[in-house]
C-alpha cells in the first residue's frame, strides 16, 4: 500500500467519504479490502457503484477478478468461485460481490461508491436513486465507502463532503450513520516530487504556495519543499484550469474549480487569478439590481455599484414561492439607494388575475419602482456570449455573493447519457437562476464610464 492507503484503512469510520487528488489507489485498496471481507467472512455482500457500466465492468475485471484470479489455487480451492460472471462472483462460503451503477435491490454489508462527484453532476436522477436506494440496503454498523474527486459545488457529494467535514472540525462524535471526512491532497503522495533544476517559480504561483502553507504544514508538519514545488509547477503547466480539481492542495479549493461543460470555467479562474472575487466595500453610491423572475423555482436578485469601468457585485439574494411583496421587503431591509430594477422581458406577461395584470405592475404596487425591461435576447447562447464579453469588468464580493458565486462555478451544459457528450444548451437546475441574474446584468445596455467615487465616502466598511 502507498501512504494513503495505508492512512485511509487505519483511520476510517465505516461510514467514510474520501475527497482526492487523482491517482491514490482508493479504489483499489477499498476494492480489494471489499474482497478480502467477501473470502474470509462467510455470507458477506459487497457492492461497488461507478458512475458508468463501463467503468463499473472495469473496476470489477481489472481489480476484483484479477486479485481472485491470482490467488493461490489451494486457496481458490477452499472459498471457489461458484458463480462468475462479467459483473459479478458468487464464493462457496456464501459471499457475494457485484458491480453496477446503482445496485437498488437486496441488502449488502460493504459498499463502494467510486467517482460519486461526478455521477452527481452528469447523472443527477442516478444520484438521486444510489442515495435513496443503494444506501438504504446497507445497515447500520456496517459499510459505505463513498470516493470522488470534485465535480464543483452541485449535488450531494458536495453536501456529503461539507456535513462530514463540518462534524470533524466541530469535534462532534461520530453515530454509526454519520460519514467521516477523508481528504487526501496531492502533496501527500511522496511521488509528485521533481528535481527543482531549471523550473521557474513565477510571483504568482510563490504567492499561491505561501497562501496554502498552513494547511501543509497542518498536514505533513512542515512545508513544501523545493521538488515538491517543482513538481506542481510543471504539472499545472500540464493541467492548466484542470489542476484544482485534478490535483487540490485543501478542500475548500477542491470544490471552488471549474467542472466539466461549465460555461465559465475560464472567466471564474481568471477573476480569481486577479484577485477579483474578494471582499467589496459599499460605496455611498446608488445600487441598481438585476433579476430573474421564477415562478415555481427561484426568484434572484444581484445587487450592483458602478465604479468607473468597473462592475461591482455587491449583494445577492434568492427565494422561491414568494410574492413581490417580500421582495420589496428585503429590498428595504438592505437599506441601499437604488437607482433602478433591471428585470427580464417576461415582467411584461399578464397574470391570469382578475385584472389581468403584468408581473411589473404587480412589482410597482408593491413599491419596486422605478422597473426597466430588459430586451429579449435571440437564443440562450447569445446571453452566454455577452456574459462572457461582460466578466472581465466584473468585480463580486466574495461573502455577500457566495451562492451567485457557486451558480457561475456550476452553470453547465446538459450532459447527453446516450451519446456520451455534453449537449449545446444549458441544463436547468438549481444554478440556473443565480446565473440569470447576472446575465441580466451583461445584457443591460452599459452606461459610459462614470467619474471614480470620492473612496472616503464609505456607507459601509468591509465586515
Amino acid at each position: 500500500m502507498n501512504a494513503d492507503q495505508e492512512r485511509f484503512l487505519q483511520e476510517r469510520h465505516g461510514m467514510d467519504v474520501v475527497l482526492k487528488a487523482r491517482q491514490k489507489g482508493f479504489t483499489t485498496v477499498i476494492q480489494l479490502d471489499m474482497l478480502d471481507d467477501c473470502l474470509f467472512v462467510p455470507n458477506t455482500s459487497a457492492g461497488v457503484i461507478a458512475h458508468n457500466l463501463n467503468d463499473a465492468k472495469a473496476f470489477f475485471a481489472d481489480k476484483i477478478k484479477f486479485a481472485y484470479d491470482n490467488l493461490p489455487q489451494a486457496f481458490r480451492s477452499l472459498v471457489p468461485a461458484e458463480q462468475d460472471a462479467a459483473d459479478s462472483m458468487k464464493f462457496g462460503n456464501g459471499s457475494s460481490i457485484r458491480v453496477g451503477t446503482s445496485l437498488r435491490s437486496g441488502t449488502l454489508q460493504r459498499l463502494h461508491v467510486s467517482e460519486y462527484g461526478k455521477l452527481c453532476a452528469k447523472y443527477p436522477e442516478k444520484a438521486r436513486e444510489v442515495r435513496t436506494g443503494a444506501f438504504n440496503t446497507v445497515q447500520a454498523g456496517q459499510s459505505i465507502t463513498v470516493e470522488s474527486t470534485a465535480e464543483g459545488q452541485a449535488g450531494d457529494f458536495y453536501a456529503m463532503c461539507q456535513k462530514a467535514e463540518h462534524k470533524m472540525q466541530s469535534g462532534e462524535p461520530l453515530s454509526p450513520l454519520d460519514f467521516k471526512f477523508h481528504f487526501s491532497p496531492w502533496f501527500t503522495s511522496p511521488e509528485y516530487r521533481l528535481d527543482p533544476e531549471g523550473v521557474v517559480i513565477t510571483a504568482e504561483m510563490t504567492a499561491y504556495f505561501d497562501k496554502i502553507e498552513p494547511y501543509v504544514i497542518e498536514v505533513q508538519g512542515e512545508p513544501l519543499d523545493d521538488e515538491q514545488r517543482a513538481w506542481y509547477v510543471k504539472k499545472a503547466e500540464q493541467q492548466g484550469d484542470d489542476m484544482k480539481r485534478e490535483f487540490p492542495s485543501t478542500p475548500k479549493e477542491a470544490f471552488e474549480v471549474s467542472v466539466e461543460g461549465a460555461y465559465f470555467s475560464t472567466q471564474m479562474a481568471t477573476m480569481r487569478k486577479q484577485g477579483r472575487i474578494c471582499r467589496i466595500p459599499i460605496l455611498d453610491a446608488p445600487v441598481y439590481t438585476t433579476w430573474d423572475l421564477g415562478y415555481d423555482d427561484s426568484m434572484t436578485i444581484t445587487f450592483w455599484q458602478d465604479v468607473g469601468m468597473e462592475r461591482r457585485a455587491i449583494d445577492y439574494y434568492e427565494n422561491s414561492g414568494e410574492g413581490f411583496g417580500h421582495y420589496a421587503r428585503i429590498l428595504r431591509e438592505r437599506g441601499y439607494d437604488y437607482s433602478e430594477h433591471w428585470m427580464p422581458h417576461d415582467v411584461e406577461v399578464h397574470l391570469l388575475n382578475k385584472e389581468a395584470t403584468t408581473r411589473k405592475q404587480e412589482a410597482e404596487k408593491a413599491g419596486i419602482r422605478p422597473i426597466r425591461t430588459l430586451k429579449r435576447i435571440r437564443t440562450e447562447q447569445d446571453g452566454i456570449e455577452a456574459s462572457r464579453t461582460f466578466f472581465p469588468n466584473v468585480y463580486i464580493d466574495e461573502e455577500r455573493c457566495d451562492r451567485l458565486i457557486k451558480c457561475l462555478d456550476n452553470y453547465r451544459k446538459e450532459w447527453d447519457d446516450k451519446l456520451g457528450v455534453f449537449k449545446d444548451r444549458p441544463r436547468h437546475d438549481e444554478f440556473s437562476h443565480g446565473y440569470k441574474s447576472f446575465e441580466s446584468a451583461a445584457i443591460r445596455p452599459q452606461p459610459k464610464a462614470s467619474k471614480p467615487l470620492d473612496l472616503s465616502k464609505l456607507k459601509r466598511a468591509m465586515v
